[in-house]
């Protein structure tokens, strides 16, 4: 029944056809049960594992990288190739590729857990009333028509329309489904409201929350998936996982990549096809295996087959300098899109406040010598700590509060009316709560005041241990009065009254809404001299206009404190007593803003992120708290920034269009409009980031780009999201998306390093092929280049310093290619250098070394038809280990000495010098020393091809390498002083990664 809110209780009754005084029949059972189903959340079938796992293997670069693999294998084969030398590419290939599908496989059975825990906040039992008799039955065979009855501490097991109140009131916290900080009263009367949501549906009780207090029977409405909770697991069933920005990048870099290899691999099989029938090759077929052979070693070449490992690697790094900032990330690819967030979509409590009602003003009569005159105390302290001061209007601190008259009798009132618990947890080192908000923030105003008697009261306290210290002070005051009678609170009379007996005096303590204790109020305390006079008009207007102006202007909650001397011996309270009381003072609490939350929003209006407060809270308190923090000042208002769901949804399309681009608040919100928001926001270009620890939160957060919950949030909401905030603080959110623009920046410089290595290693075997020169690097030789010397320093790139102005810039574009242009250029020139410094040192040796040959230029290019001719030299010396040797140290050393460019994209190494970045200086070593192992040890020396090189031999390599370096600092100059430059490359795009539109319009 889905309006049943706007429905009378007969109506409902009707409908289900159940009588409220016997419930419904068995057969009656039965016949729902058939209709509507069980009400259970059903299990969606997990993706089988096989598919997991083949579906991490759904990548152009890693299908290319497999069959290069096959290739590899079936031609070393056909060679007659055998043992380790036969196995060892394509096995190094396949384990790499393994080893990112594990990684892949985890992430995505981590994600289908949200589902899973879900339903961990299903009720198991119910209190059911059928056939006239109540018993208790597992929630699970509930049916709608069904009379339930709930009290305090249960949890709801369905939805359900209350029918009838069985105490003065129902309190329910429903904050998993709507985020709201306090608890929400029930009542029994239809709700007529337009487009009416979840908070406005005050007498629906939601599967899943839990009755803080009362007692109340109701009817079942909706099971199972038809419930508030079930919607939200539609919500998160029909949200798909959007790849990552870079994700979209090296996607397109690898679809690129692909075109590029696959045209150079024909251009050099094509270019070769004369010397298919060469005498070397032993006849056509050998010839077109042997230049097949080449193509596949270009693919290995031009294939970065480190990339996806040192990719994880750096992200993997990025999550640990976050976890030390309190950001837990579950899921890597969201630390590198935190760096192109837009817009932040803030959950308000608890993120942005402390979620810990708090005291923070104060007000009492001072004295009436000098006409009535009010005095207001304005309280220090945003947590559940005892841990605050009391300040007057001046702003001088009390230095012993509790020797004021007013602020003694509120410390005695809110111990004793009061029936919450605050207490110290050491495992967590911080102050929890067991009851209402509000009455722990009288609890810990209490602390705050202290106690009266002797002037080093406050260190004293300060002494005790935290456990002490949480309740001292209430204790004290429980000690000294006697709890004799309890008078609850109610909603007709919107306050509370506690008896209590001290050395044979009876006080009555009254707290409760403050137009309630007002009218029953006839005198007031003063708090100069502790004297009661009359509550005068002028005294009365002038409370409620400090009443009035704490509960309008400052938004704040108010409560006001009374008492009364009883009667001696008086033992029972009514109702009939709640008169003639003495005003005691008025207090306005509120949800505190955090300290660092100004500074933290600051932070990202610089760096070009806007900021959304998204709130199940009313409007005005939302506006409120945006004031309170202090980030928006150069705001006059909030017209055209701030919506409720139902104005917004009233919009026209273009209307909303606007609306999103300018929004700041979005209050009164169901779980359906963060997701909508989320996606109205991604249709615009935005890359969101959405915060939130509810099961409500739960769809918003999966579909958020990137999804924040808070560290004390649900485990739904955990397993939903992206990051978790271990400290809840929206402070943190600021700190992790620095470090992740830092680990894009990284990010893109390894990417860099490796593609121009690649390039390198292009040139290279392209331009052998060209000239006709024997291979100078075998593909065992490239991959060894690929993984170890590639991979090492360009995970050591990561560790790079991040940029002290990262959040100075505004969020990259979702759709910039990792390398533009002129960039392009920069790496293509750099890449060129290699390549033909590797050939250089593989052409020196048998023209100039003289450990080599010294044959004619002619006789290195037509060395393919030595056998067919008389020759001076021996054909074997083609087949030296030396010159490869050589080619392949070069390739080494020059890319180690390329790696020292990347420590920044345009800072010269005299600004940025190697050792700012130790991590890459040790890989560097490390890199040369495993170099140096396979050269000099006999066993790995045969295995890669290689031989050890002579002094002369290192000589050469060293002259060869080093201008890498002078090269690129010219280019570095280039950049650093002529930025209008651009260099438009006649490709059908300009970038190497080619753009395109992020998401379908």
């Amino acid at each position: 029944m889905e309006n049943a809110y706007a429905r009378s209780v007969p109506e409902v009754l009707e409908f289900f056809a159940v009588d409220s005084s016997r419930g419904l029949t068995d057969f009656q059972v039965a016949e729902h049960g058939r209709l509507y189903g069980k009400n259970v959340l059903p299990e969606e079938p997990n993706t089988p594992f096989w598919k997991l796992v083949l579906k991490q293997f759904d990548d152009l670069l890693v299908k290319i990288l497999i069959a290069a693999a096959f290739v590899s294998f079936i031609l070393a084969l056909a060679n007659g190739e055998t043992g380790l030398s036969a196995f060892l590419e394509p096995s190094v290939i396949l384990m790499i590729l393994a080893a990112n599908a594990a990684v892949g496989v985890i992430t995505e059975t981590n994600a289908e857990k949200a589902l899973e825990e879900l339903r961990a906040y299903q009720a198991d039992v119910a209190t059911v009333l059928r056939n006239g008799c109540f018993s208790i039955l597992p929630a699970t065979d509930l049916v709608p028509g069904d009379i339930v009855e709930v009290s305090v501490g249960c949890k709801i097991p369905a939805d359900m329309r209350m029918t009838e109140m069985l105490s003065d009131q129902l309190r329910v916290d429903q904050a998993i489904l709507t985020g709201e900080s306090f608890s929400v009263e029930k009542e029994l009367d239809a709700t007529n409201v337009t487009n009416a949501v979840y908070q406005d549906k005050t007498n629906i009780l939601f599967s899943g929350t839990v009755v803080v207090a009362g007692r109340a029977r109701a009817v079942v409405i909706g099971v199972g998936s038809n419930t508030a909770m079930g919607s939200i697991r539609d919500s998160m069933l029909i949200t798909e996982d959007d790849a990552t920005p870079l994700k979209k990048k090296l996607d397109e870099f690898g679809s690129f990549l692909a075109k590029v290899i696959a045209g150079i691999c024909v251009l050099v099989w094509i270019v070769n096809i004369g010397h298919f029938r060469d005498p070397i090759h032993g006849g056509f077929l050998q010839g077109a295996i042997h230049y097949f052979k080449i193509a596949v070693a270009l693919a290995v070449a031009a294939i970065p087959e480190g990339l996806p490992a040192v990719v994880t690697t750096c992200l993997a790094l990025g999550t640990k300098r976050m976890a030390r900032l309190n950001a837990i990330v579950r899921s890597l690819p969201s630390v590198e899109t935190l760096g192109c967030t837009t817009v932040i979509c803030s959950d308000k409590t608890g993120t942005l406040t402390t979620n810990m009602m708090s005291v923070s003003k104060i007000c009492v009569l001072h004295s009436v010598d000098r006409g009535p005159g009010t005095v207001e105390y304005h309280v220090s302290g945003t947590t559940y700590a005892p841990e605050g001061f009391l300040f007057d209007n001046t702003g001088v601190q009390l230095e012993i509060p509790a020797q004021f008259h007013c602020l003694l009798h509120i410390a005695m009132c809110s111990a004793l009316c009061n029936e919450s618990v605050i207490q110290y947890n050491p495992e967590k080192r911080s102050y929890e709560k067991i009851g209402e908000s509000t009455e722990v923030a009288l609890r810990v105003l209490t602390e705050k005041i202290g106690l009266p008697g002797f002037d080093s009261m406050p260190s004293a306290l300060n002494m005790l241990s935290k456990h002490e210290r949480a309740s001292y002070c209430n204790r004290y005051w429980e000690s000294q009065f006697k709890k004799v009678s309890l008078l609850e609170f109610s909603r007709d009379r919107k306050m509370m009254s506690v008896l209590c007996n001290r050395k044979q005096i009876e006080i009555m303590f009254s707290k409760g809404a403050p137009e309630s204790i007002l009218s029953r109020c006839t005198s007031i305390l003063c708090n100069d001299d502790g004297s009661t006079v009359p509550l005068t008009s002028n005294i009365r207007a002038e409370i409620e206009s400090k009443f009035n102006s704490f509960a309008g202007k400052e938004t704040l909650r108010c409560l006001a404190l009374a008492l009364k001397r009883m009667p001696p011996g008086q033992q029972v309270l009514s109702f009939n007593d709640e008169k003639d009381l003495t005003f005691i003072g008025l207090v306005g609490m509120l949800d505190p803003p955090r300290d660092e939350v100004r500074n933290a929003i600051l932070s990202c209006m610089t760096a070009g992120i806007r900021v959304i407060v998204v709130t199940g809270d009313n409007k005005t308190t939302a506006e409120s708290l945006c004031r309170r923090i202090g980030a928006f000042d150069h705001l006059d208002d909030f017209t055209g920034l701030s919506y409720t769901a139902s104005e917004f949804e009233e919009l026209q399309a273009l209307q909303k269009t606007v609306a999103l681009q300018r929004m700041t608040i979005f209050t009164r919100v169901e779980p359906s409009h963060k997701r909508m928001l989320v996606e109205a926001l991604q249709r615009q270009n935005e890359v969101v980031a959405m915060t939130g620890d509810g099961v409500n939160d739960a769809p918003a957060l999966k579909k958020a780009d990137i999804g924040i919950a808070m560290g004390s949030g649900t485990a739904v909401a955990k397993s939903a999201s992206d990051m978790v905030l271990a400290d809840d603080n929206f402070a943190t959110i600021v700190a992790a998306v620095a470090e992740g623009r830092a680990i894009y920046n990284n990010t893109k410089q390894f990417i860099r390093y490796m593609i121009s290595s690649n390039i390198g290693e292009v040139v290279c075997i392209f331009l052998a092929a060209l000239l006709g020169i024997p291979d100078t690097l075998v593909p065992v030789q490239l991959l060894w280049v690929n993984l170890v010397t590639d991979g090492l320093p360009a995970t050591a790139i990561g560790f790079n310093k991040q940029d002290s102005d990262v959040m100075k810039a505004k969020p990259r574009k979702v759709n910039e290619a990792v390398v533009t242009g002129w960039l392009f250029f920069r790496y293509l020139v750099i890449g060129v250098y290699v390549g033909l410094a590797t050939i250089a040192g593989f052409v020196w040796w048998f023209l100039y070394s003289d450990n080599g040959p010294k044959l004619p230029y002619s006789a290195l290019i037509n060395f393919d038809s030595c056998s067919t001719r008389e020759t001076d030299y021996p054909c074997t010396v083609f087949s030296n280990r030396h010159p490869s040797t050589v080619s392949m140290t070069v390739l080494v050393v020059v890319e180690m000495f390329n790696a020292l460019n990347n420590l920044s994209e345009n800072q010269s190494l005299l600004v940025i010098p190697p050792w700012s970045n130790l991590w890459l200086l040790g890989s560097i070593v490390l890199t040369m020393l495993l170099h140096v192992l396979i050269l000099y040890v006999q066993p790995l020396a045969a295995l890669f091809s290689v031989t050890p090189l002579s002094w002369a031999e290192w000589t050469v390599v060293l002259y060869l390498s080093f201008p890498v370096i002078i090269i690129d600092e010219i280019l570095k100059f280039v950049s650093r002083n002529a930025t209008r430059i651009r260099f438009n490359f006649r490709f059908r795009r300009v970038d190497l990664l080619p753009k395109r539109e992020v998401r379908d319009k």
